[in-house]
């Protein structure tokens, strides 16, 4: 994932000082999640460590809501990115659901800012889904079937009448279903992982994920 320091080297140097400081504004913010949560998130708490006045730091993120609004782009990004690469590299269906999962556990806080508990108050904006929809698209080639493909059951004839949610991307009805299954299963395994709840069983949940995707 390219950072917004690493696109702006081209630029003049008041540009690459505000792209430097809007990423050290980040990682603070990242440290604040870890240790207390989104909901506790503070500009003015993230400009006292960086030395800063709150109204300065305000000229680099206009309010809470656009901190929070690049930190989920970023983390939508680097999902993104990392599914891309992995289906075209060759990665099985079990394979991807490894690499999202290696994803995931990597850095546990920034897979649940994205399909976490919602931050109460806030709204993205439309480029987020944009983003998240790069996912769904691989996704649909992944769990792509023929494409005159029939529904197969009565969700699949839902799933038919109702495709807003899916955009423009094209895909028979039963392909819809299964790569909502997959994601299904995976959001699953991976929240009961990170929760802790899986530990207590004494297995790898990667061998239950994969066992779950390879079901499908």
């Amino acid at each position: 994932m390219v950072t917004e320091s690493e696109a702006d080297m081209g630029r003049n140097p008041r540009e690459r000082y505000r792209a430097q400081v809007r990423e050290e504004v980040k990682r603070h913010a990242w440290e604040q999640i870890a240790s207390a949560g989104v909901t506790a998130l503070s500009l003015n708490a993230i400009a006292k460590e960086m030395g800063m006045s709150g109204p300065a730091l305000y000229r680099y993120f206009a309010g809470r809501d656009e901190l929070i609004t690049a930190l989920i782009r970023d983390a939508y990004r680097s999902l993104a990115d990392t599914v891309r690469a992995a289906h075209t590299a060759g990665t099985t269906v079990v394979g991807l659901a490894a690499v999202i999962r290696e994803w995931a556990l990597s850095d546990p806080h920034r897979y649940l800012l994205i399909y976490g508990t919602p931050v109460p108050g806030y709204q993205a904006p439309d480029d987020i889904t944009a983003i998240s929809n790069e996912i769904l698209a691989v996704l649909l080639e992944v769990c792509g079937g023929a494409p005159d493909e029939q529904p197969r059951s009565p969700f699949d004839a839902v799933l038919g009448l109702n495709r807003g949610w899916a955009g423009a991307l094209p895909a028979s009805s039963p392909t819809v279903h299964r790569a909502l299954s997959f994601w299904t299963r995976l959001q699953g395994v991976l929240s009961l992982e990170l929760a802790g709840h899986l530990t207590p069983l004494g297995f790898d949940p990667g061998l239950l994920l994969a066992e779950e995707v390879a079901d499908l």
